[in-house]
This record gives C-alpha cells, sequence and structure tokens, in this order.
C-alpha cells in the first residue's frame, strides 16, 4: 500500500516586500550590542584615523570605545555638568567638547587633564567642531552666540551674534578653514566666513533645526528640523531643492554613508531612515526600542552607532562573507549516528550491507484527518482562528485538495451557523487576493448552491452571504473595466506603430500578379 502523501502548502511570496540591493546591504548587519551609558547619549563622533575609535557624549562624560570593544579604552570625566558634542580633531589627537556650565574643553586622547579651555560664553555650549586649518575652533551656545577661538591663545578670534534663540548644531567646512555654518530654533540656518563681520548667507528651515550635514563637495547643505529633513544648494545662494517628511516625530541627527550615495536620518519616532541621494527615496528603515538622539556611521570598517534617550548606545557590525554565507544557507544538518560512531570521513566498503532505519513520518492534524477521510474535520482544523488568519496559504491548500479529491462539496455541506460564519469571513478576506482567487471561487459557487435553501433562517449568514455577492460582482465588473482599457490601449499601440511596406519576391508591383 502505498504511504500516505502530505498536502502540499505552496509557498507564495510575501506581498510588498520587495528586495533590492539595499536590502540585501542593509540587512547584513548583525544583531546590535548594546550598551548602558550614564544618561542621555546627545552625541558621536568616529575618529577619521585608525583603529577608528569612536567618542561617545553623555551626562557628565566622554567615553572613547574601540571599534569592536564594550568597553570604554578612554573616559574623560573633567566636566562639571552635562557634557555635549564629543569631536575629534582630523588627525584624531585632539577632541573638544561643550558643557552645560558654557566652558569648552579641548583633550589630548592620550592624556586625561584638559590641555584648554575656552571661557567667554554665558550659557550652555551644545555645538563644538574644529576648522579644517587644525588651529582653530567653532563653537555654538543657548547665549545665541557663536565664535572662533585660536588654540594656542585659547582667544576668541571673532564672536557673532545674528541668531535670536538657541543655537543647537553647526557643520565646519572641510575645504575652507574659515566657512561655518550653524543652525538655531529660530528656524534660521546662517553660513559665515571668519574674514567677514557677519554672515554672507541665511536660509529658513521653518522649524526649529537639530542637525545640519555637509555633502563631500560642499555644494549642498542637509538640514533637520520637526519632521522634514531638507536639502539646500549653495551654490544658488541656498535654494532649496528637497523636502523630505518621512518621519513622524522630530528629527534630531543625520548622516552620510555609501560616499555620499546614502543619506541616514534619525528620529525621535525611533526609526533611522536611509534615502538613495539620487531620487531621495527612502531605500531601508532601521528600528531601534527608545528615541534616537544621535547617529554615525563608519563606512571604512561597517558599523552603525544609535544613541537612544534611555542611555542604550547600539553597536552593529556587518557580517563577513562567511558569516553572510552561513546565514544565508539552510540549517545545518545534524551528524548521523555513523558519523558518531564510525567519524565523518567513514566509508563503506564494497561488501558491507547498510540497514536503513525507516523514517517516521510526521503529519500535521488536519492530514491525519485527511488520511481517515475526515474531509469536514479537516477543514474544519484549516479554518481554526490561529491558521486562516496566520497563514491562510494552509487553509487553501486544504481546500484544494479536497477540491481534487472530489469530496468538497462533502467538506462544505452540512455546517453550523459558526462554522459557516467562520467559512464566509475567510471567503470575503481572501477571495480578491490573486493568489487564492482561482481555489477559493470554485468554494465559494459551491457554497451558493448548497446553502441556497437555508437563505432567511439567520440574519448573520445572510449578510455574509450578500457581502460575498457584492464583492464577487464588483470584482466582475473591475475585470470588465480593465478588458476595455486592455482594447484601448491595444488599439494606441497598434496606431502609433509606423506601418511599414514588406516586398514579396515574384509579386509585380504594378498589378499584383505573378
Amino acid at each position: 500500500m502505498a504511504s500516505f502523501k502530505p498536502t502540499k502548502v505552496q509557498v507564495y511570496p510575501k506581498l510588498g516586500e520587495k528586495v533590492t540591493q539595499d536590502t540585501l546591504y542593509w540587512k547584513n548587519y548583525k544583531t546590535p550590542i548594546q550598551i548602558k551609558e550614564f544618561g542621555a547619549i546627545t552625541s558621536i563622533d568616529f575618529s577619521p584615523v585608525a583603529p577608528h575609535n569612536f567618542a561617545v557624549t553623555a551626562f557628565t562624560r566622554v567615553h572613547i570605545y574601540g571599534p569592536f570593544s564594550q568597553e570604554p579604552v578612554k573616559t574623560f570625566t573633567r566636566f562639571k555638568d552635562t557634557a555635549y558634542s564629543g569631536k575629534f580633531r582630523s588627525d584624531g589627537q585632539l577632541l573638544v567638547a561643550g558643557c552645560e556650565d558654557s566652558v569648552v574643553r579641548l583633550f589630548d586622547v592620550s592624556g586625561r587633564v584638559a590641555l584648554r579651555t575656552f571661557k567667554g560664553h554665558t550659557k550652555a555650549v551644545h555645538v563644538t567642531d574644529f576648522t579644517s586649518n587644525h588651529y582653530q575652533i567653532m563653537t555654538a551656545s543657548d547665549d545665541y552666540t557663536c565664535r572662533v577661538w585660536d588654540i594656542p591663545n585659547a582667544t576668541a578670534v571673532n564672536t557673532y551674534q545674528e541668531h535670536t534663540d538657541y543655537i543647537r548644531c553647526g557643520v565646519t567646512s572641510k575645504l575652507n578653514g574659515d566657512l561655518f555654518i550653524t543652525g538655531s530654533y529660530d528656524h534660521k540656518m546662517k553660513v559665515f566666513d571668519a574674514r567677514m563681520d557677519k554672515s554672507v548667507l541665511t536660509m529658513d528651515h521653518g522649524q526649529p533645526v537639530e542637525s545640519l550635514l555637509l555633502f563631500p563637495s560642499e555644494g549642498l547643505l542637509v538640514s533637520a528640523g520637526g519632521r522634514y529633513v531638507k536639502v539646500w544648494d549653495l551654490l544658488k545662494g541656498g535654494q532649496q531643492l528637497v523636502s523630505l517628511k518621512n518621519h513622524h516625530k522630530t528629527v534630531t541627527c543625520l548622516h552620510l554613508g555609501s560616499n555620499g550615495q546614502r543619506l541616514l536620518s534619525a528620529s525621535l519616532d525611533r526609526h533611522v531612515k536611509v534615502y538613495n541621494t539620487t531620487n531621495y527615496k527612502v531605500v531601508h528603515n532601521f528600528d531601534y526600542p527608545a528615541s534616537i538622539l544621535s547617529l554615525a556611521l563608519a563606512v571604512s570598517i561597517d558599523i552603525i552607532v544609535v544613541g537612544m534617550t534611555n542611555g542604550i548606545l547600539s553597536v552593529k557590525h556587518k557580517k563577513s562573507p562567511e558569516e553572510s554565507k552561513e546565514g544565508s544557507g539552510q540549517a545545518r544538518r545534524q551528524p548521523s549516528y555513523r558519523v558518531f560512531v564510525k567519524g565523518k570521513n567513514y566509508v563503506p566498503k564494497q561488501d558491507d550491507f547498510l540497514v536503513s532505519k525507516p523514517v517516521k513520518q510526521h503529519l500535521a492534524k488536519y492530514d491525519k484527518q485527511l488520511k481517515k477521510f475526515n474531509v469536514s474535520q479537516a477543514l474544519d482544523t484549516a479554518l481554526a482562528a490561529g491558521v486562516r488568519h496566520r497563514k491562510p496559504e494552509i487553509t487553501v491548500a486544504v481546500i484544494k485538495e479536497l477540491d481534487r479529491r472530489g469530496t468538497l462539496k462533502n467538506a462544505l455541506a452540512g455546517r453550523d451557523e459558526q462554522g459557516l460564519s467562520h467559512l464566509l469571513n475567510f471567503l470575503i478576506s481572501n477571495l480578491t487576493d490573486s493568489r487564492f482567487t482561482p481555489v477559493l471561487v470554485v468554494a465559494a459557487e459551491m457554497l451558493f448552491d448548497i446553502y441556497r435553501s437555508v437563505i432567511g433562517q439567520s440574519s448573520v449568514v445572510d449578510n455574509q452571504l450578500q457581502r460575498l455577492q457584492d464583492l464577487i460582482q464588483r470584482e466582475i465588473d473591475y475585470q470588465q473595466r480593465l478588458v476595455e482599457v486592455l482594447g484601448m490601449l491595444d488599439a494606441l499601440f497598434a496606431s502609433s506603430v509606423s506601418r511599414k511596406e514588406v516586398p514579396c519576391s515574384g509579386m509585380s508591383r504594378t498589378n499584383g500578379l505573378a
């Protein structure tokens, strides 16, 4: 007697899931390592030189972590209040940070004590950065001023007071040591030249500005504030090019990746969006457990670091090629008994007899019922709430198998009000799904034939039958309209194609006779 063949459940592609090169690239990062800090993480900055350590500013400390370490390799604690904006110099030897006590401190990465302290601001300093000439620092404060400091003398070279609210972000030019840009809660962004007494360009973001970013060419500026991410053309006098609104809450930080081809934005809505800078469409999305305040990406060593309001630092490393291959392959088979006894390299001899052990067949519950020809119970099992909602393809596969056996009508008949209601709900929810339509239309036709005589006995069943009939009629109308549109398109395409005369050998051009 032939063995029972289990019901074949067809594997359908997931609807709405589009696998692209970006999806494959960004999903190739490992499960994040989480490190607990002492407070909200307001700033993360990678050192531009190997081994690419990163500085994490949280509460009253600046921790420096190695790319693969879970404990800080260096800690700066010389702050009397909350520290802000720890930034490396381009040579990786110096680090500057602001503080709630209005003092800016400069540290040697290999030391502990502050080399310089810059005093002049009257409120908290949230923005610090080195200029490209290595000997000056740009700072911006809640006292509405931004200053340029000379490192050797620890004195302010220039002071600008043009904003009318807190200055919470800024960026310096890497190509010109005199240029820098600040963003304020007065909705304005200003471009300053240290050789001038006032700003040279002003742009209005429309919301309090939280983060600024310059493209590598420095012709484009990206600003984040409110729910908006905007791109500005500095070469055209600050003309707005793009306005993106993909977040649900305030966007807090920006970062560039893939040599300027991808833009990352993080928000208080716990999401990190990845944009393609060619068309500024979202190509990937990361979810995190808490609101995000800071973000940094090291492309050279493939690390994404995210700082959150709850003090959790999330570090994601990219998988090596070997790990990617292991993850993409099938699950590893457990070694057989023969491997444990004889070893992995054992080969049977020519005269050996190999006795195979019968493999026990494990069947699903509906398959066991089908094996016993209990067709109604098998359909009931496939219509259970956990199956029909989460895996409708199993229910459809059982209906298809019953139809193939010629017992579908028997399985549908003789149902009470509750069982018939579950079946009608399933048909209404999935009949218009193109994956299931060919199977479910047959079941719907049989259902109408079987229960036509009981219409009027249950208002619940009557309403569901009416909904199913309306759904089928509406779908037929859609199909007819689509066929009409297809005919119109065919006529248009046929008329737009230029007709060419095809010469036929042996035919006269005058009378058409051979």
